[in-house]
């Protein structure tokens, strides 16, 4: 029996609403010349980081702070130093204390790693996790991947 036709699951770039550039460095290459694959794990946080933690975007109110639990990491091409890559994140979940987001890496129009990972809300002085905050809430909505449907957390 044959197996049923697989769609097209490569991710288009277009799809992750927060995205920014950065440059491929000569120290993130291993032996073979090519990014080594625990660089990846540092541009994927960068994307995060910088959406989550810049004052501007309001996600981190005073007396918490945000914790990365997982990262689920799928490498899909080899990528060269010198260069510049796009960075895109998606939130695709929200929990109760935590955010999924959708992640990836692009370079000259292909992507070169996607990735999943999820970010807990903690409470600074407790070291517990804390419920996302409506505010927050409302101002991940202009980051929720473009067409997926993010449902509110459940109370």
């Amino acid at each position: 029996m044959n197996a049923p036709a697989r769609l097209d699951t490569t991710p288009r770039l277009e799809d992750f609403p927060f995205r920014l550039s950065d440059n491929v460095r000569f120290g993130d290459l291993d032996p073979n010349q090519h990014v080594n694959n625990a660089v990846y794990a540092t541009y994927f946080e960068t994307g995060r980081v910088t959406l989550m933690k810049l004052p501007e975007y309001g996600l981190t109110p005073p007396g918490l702070a945000w914790i990365m639990v997982r990262l689920d990491m799928h490498f899909r091409a080899e990528l060269h130093w010198p260069g510049t890559i796009e960075l895109g994140l998606g939130v695709v979940k929200l929990g109760r204390t935590s955010v999924t987001f959708e992640q990836v890496v692009f370079s000259n129009g292909t992507c070169i790693a996607s990735a999943t990972s999820v970010g807990v809300l903690l409470d600074e002085a407790t070291r517990r996790p804390a419920p996302l905050t409506a505010e927050v809430i409302e101002k991940l909505r202009p980051w929720h991947k473009r067409g997926i449907e993010v449902a509110p957390p459940s109370i």
